[in-house]
């Protein structure tokens, strides 16, 4: 058996982080999947924290909540700025709703993991308009694994990978749920 020196173990937690992105349309199950590697990460006592941006209150002010009621408690903050001050000794970070965050997430995702830490960001990768949405895709382009999950279109049954927006509204940023949107396929989106 060999033993390594307290270096050898700084300097692997310092550069053994990593970013996993899971990202999809609304109704794909990102949150979901969020909630059960971070799950995943507490019964292997591991040191998580959760976070999510202040501005989503759809369910709940403090929990990360999925559209099945699933829930995980998280630290709503402000900005990806905030997340450096509140993740201390932290192994494992969750950010959820990615997307609504500044364009300063991705350097934060990148400090995160250059410490060590694992950290699993789930975000929308499209906005209504099929356009990349927010921070996105840069996470995407930094993150070591990428898991794009779908959502059941709700005209054909195909996969869906689009949001379709029931409302007219043209704001960018539009806070619902199935009053609001519905998961389309990309034939299907672009049909209505």
């Amino acid at each position: 058996m060999m033993l390594f020196s307290e270096d050898v173990f700084r300097r692997r937690s310092e550069f053994g982080g990593s970013i996993e992105l899971i990202c999809g349309s609304m109704f794909s199950g990102k949150t979901e999947e969020l909630i059960r590697r971070l799950r995943r990460a507490q019964i292997a006592r591991l040191n998580v924290e959760i976070f999510k941006p202040k501005t989503d209150t759809r369910y709940d002010e403090t929990a990360v909540v999925s559209h099945d009621l699933n829930s995980i408690h998280s630290t709503p903050v402000e900005n990806a700025s905030s997340i450096l001050l509140l993740g201390g000794n932290t192994q494992v970070v969750g950010i959820d709703e990615a997307q609504f965050f500044d364009d300063e997430l991705p350097n934060v995702c990148n400090q995160l993991a250059n410490k060590g830490i694992r950290v699993i960001v789930a975000g929308l990768d499209m906005d209504f308009l099929g356009k990349p949405f927010g921070p996105m895709p840069a996470i995407m382009a930094i993150a070591e694994s990428v898991t794009k999950v779908h959502a059941v279109c709700v005209k054909c049954g195909n996969p869906a990978l689009y949001s379709y927006r029931l409302v007219h509204n043209p704001a960018k940023i539009l806070l619902g749920e199935k009053e609001t949107y519905e998961p389309r396929c990309r034939i299907c989106y672009h049909i209505d």
